[in-house]
Formats: C-alpha cells, sequence, structure tokens
C-alpha cells in the first residue's frame, strides 16, 4: 500500500486591506472570550487567575441536575419539599425565589427559579431534595468538574454564596458554559427567558425579571448567568447566537452594573466583527470516498471524526487546504466507523488541526475469483 495524499483548498481569502484587527480593551480584572463552535479562544486577560464565582457556580448546579434528568435519575415534575435551611435563604436578603416552607415544588419551578431570577433558595431545595444533602449534591458538582475538566475549581456550595471554598477561574467558568451548550441546548433555552411568576402556595405570585441585562438588548444574547459578591463585584458569563455562529465570554471584577453590561457586549460584538467561523467538516457528512482494494465496492465513503470549525480574523490573507492522508488502496473487508486516516487542516501552510477519518459504510472482501482477477491484473499492469 502507497501512502496517499488528497489536497482541497477550501477558502482563499485575498482582501488586499492592510489593516489589521485591532486588540480590545475590556474594563475587568478576569476575562476571556471564545468562538463556541471552533473552541478558538480569541481573547483572555488572567484567565486561569483564581476568582470566587458567585451566582456563577449555579450554571453547575444546573448541568448537575440535567444530567440527572437525562439520566432518569429525576423528572421536570418531581416534586421536592422545601427544608427549613431552604426557606431561611429566602429571608436572609440574599436573590431567592421566596419558597415557603414545607411547600412541594417541582423541579422544573426550582430550575427556573435558579437559573432566571437566581435563587439561592431554589438552589439549597434542589440540591437537598435530588441529593439528600446540600453537601452530597456538591459532590456531584465536583466530580462534574472533573469530568468536564476544569483544572482550577472547587465547589463548596450549590448557590455561590460567600466561600472561600468555592472558587474558579473565567476559562473554567467558559468550559462548563460551553459543556452545557452543547450538551443540554432542550434545557438551555431555559438561560434566555427574562421573567418567572413563582405561583406559591399560601400567597400571591411573584413575578421577578431575569437578571441578565443583556437578555432585554433584542441582539442575539440567550445567556448565561451573572453574579455579585462584594470582594469580586459584579461578573456575567454571557453568550450570543447570530445565525449559526456563536460568542461565549466570562468576565469578573466589573466595578459596576452598567461597566457589566457595556462591557461585556462590546466583547461579544467585537468577536463577532473581527473574526469569521468556517465549516471545514461536519460530523454526519460524506467528505469524499477513497478506493479500496480487493472489495465488493471499488470505493468508500468516508465522514470525519468530529465537526471542524476554524476561527480565522477577518480581512487578513488566508488560504485554507485540506489534506486527507491515508494508506490506500484500503484493504477490505472494511468496518462502518473504522479509522482509515487522517484529515489535516491548514492555514497558510500552518497545521491547524488533525483529525481522525472514519468508513461511513460496511464493505466486504470480493469472492475468491475477483481477488484472484485483480490480484494478477495488478501484478501485470501495476497500480491501476
Amino acid at each position: 500500500m502507497k501512502l496517499f495524499k488528497i489536497f482541497f483548498i477550501i477558502l482563499i481569502f485575498l482582501l488586499f486591506q492592510q489593516k489589521s484587527y485591532s486588540q480590545i480593551e475590556v474594563d475587568a480584572n478576569y476575562v476571556i472570550l471564545q468562538d463556541h463552535l471552533s473552541g478558538k479562544i480569541l481573547y483572555e486577560k488572567n484567565a486561569d487567575d483564581k476568582i470566587y464565582p458567585a451566582s456563577m457556580t449555579k450554571i453547575m448546579t444546573a448541568i448537575v441536575t440535567f444530567d440527572l434528568l437525562k439520566k432518569g435519575e429525576t423528572s421536570l415534575d418531581e416534586m421536592i419539599t422545601v427544608s427549613e435551611k431552604a426557606w431561611r435563604l429566602s429571608q436572609s436578603g440574599y436573590s431567592s425565589m421566596f419558597i415557603m416552607l414545607n411547600d412541594q415544588v417541582s423541579v422544573e419551578d426550582l430550575l427556573k427559579g435558579i437559573i432566571i431570577i437566581s435563587g439561592n433558595d431554589a438552589c439549597v431545595a434542589l440540591a437537598e431534595g435530588l441529593s439528600g444533602t446540600e453537601k452530597d449534591f456538591v459532590m456531584l458538582m465536583n466530580e462534574k468538574a472533573e469530568e468536564i475538566g476544569l483544572e482550577n475549581t472547587n465547589f463548596n456550595n450549590s448557590s455561590g454564596i460567600n466561600d472561600v471554598n468555592n472558587y474558579s477561574t473565567v476559562r473554567d467558568i467558559l468550559k462548563m458554559s460551553r459543556y452545557m451548550i452543547q450538551n443540554y441546548p432542550e434545557y438551555y433555552s431555559y438561560f434566555k427567558e427574562t421573567s418567572f411568576t413563582w405561583d406559591r402556595t399560601g400567597g400571591d405570585p411573584i413575578t421577578q425579571g431575569n437578571r441578565n441585562p443583556l437578555l432585554y438588548k433584542d441582539v442575539g444574547v440567550d445567556g448565561i448567568k451573572t453574579g455579585f459578591l462584594t470582594v469580586e463585584k459584579y461578573s456575567l458569563a454571557s453568550s450570543i447566537k447570530t445565525g449559526e455562529r456563536r460568542m461565549s465570554a466570562v468576565a469578573s471584577g466589573f466595578k459596576t452594573k452598567s461597566s457589566r453590561s457595556r462591557e461585556s457586549m462590546k466583547l461579544l460584538n467585537w468577536g463577532l466583527r473581527k473574526f469569521d467561523t468556517i465549516q471545514i467538516a461536519k460530523k454526519d457528512e460524506i467528505m469524499t470516498s477513497l478506493n479500496v482494494w480487493l472489495g465488493k465496492k471499488s470505493k468508500v465513503e468516508i465522514l470525519p471524526s468530529e465537526d471542524v470549525y476554524l476561527t480565522i480574523p477577518k480581512r487578513k490573507k488566508k488560504i485554507i487546504k485540506v489534506v486527507f492522508e491515508y494508506e490506500g488502496p484500503i484493504p477490505a473487508p472494511i468496518k462502518k466507523g473504522d479509522t482509515l486516516g487522517l484529515l489535516n487542516v491548514y492555514v497558510s501552510d500552518e497545521l491547524k488541526k488533525q483529525i481522525n477519518i472514519l468508513a461511513a459504510e460496511d464493505i466486504e472482501k470480493s469472492n475468491i475469483f475477483s481477488r484472484i482477477f485483480k490480484s494478477l491484473n495488478y501484478l501485470v499492469w501495476g497500480d491501476v
């Protein structure tokens, strides 16, 4: 077998405007911005320094609950009994859903109370209802943090209330936000709801608005979570979607609410304006076919092992080249899902991405007579 390389030039940018994109200044202490589809980090400042995540902690509280829903270990209509510990948080001046002692509240209503109105009381009620104690629920949060790959994070409560042992980084908060958006789109929609009415037992209904100020600008922002602690000041994990593109940012250490809103919006818009997101390959789409040796079919269709996107600056001269690298022709039998080679993506001759290419179908060996004929033909005529 011989090593083959198939070249495709996907896209050429030949805009001769020489002005390079300018770096942005963000008035916050800790900042990170990511193109969601490609995963490329477009801007960061002190992204690995320890912060106290405040109510951004609730992103992980939601993720753990979504996991339990997916596994069938709870349901949206499961009723949770409100404990005294949870109820007291609603009386302590914290952001609250204002649940009532010994009331029965559904998992879905508690999730909305956490996600939309940042209810600390709802966090404790949900944690206790799903795990027995908040401490046991926090163990699930930390296990999930390790699974996702959060490297500098420890959770010590479910709400983000002041605790020196509840810490993270803006990079880790971005990782868990991206994980949630990718894995739970059906529940992520809660994060864009602008208000929630809690029709509580024994009292008038309470309607509260979402704490995320960017949701009210009608520009495509659909999440994620605000935070505030006296020591950390204001923070925000935010995400904007325009068409198929999505930018996500996390920043902490804004001095005021208004600067949090203004600077976060500026950062998201900068990412959309200054960069292009380009789809190179789609996981479920056939890319091409490769030659097969001694098979019932002469070619096998191939798929990429994952979606491939690139993010590149606008107004830059760039050539994107895709190279399929494989040993061919590929001998039968071939099983669907077999790794057949590599897909290499180059930008201006620099390797940017490498993934496996997989067989999209089964190819059986041809019968013995056909194999003999093809082998003799190869001996006489060579690789034809």
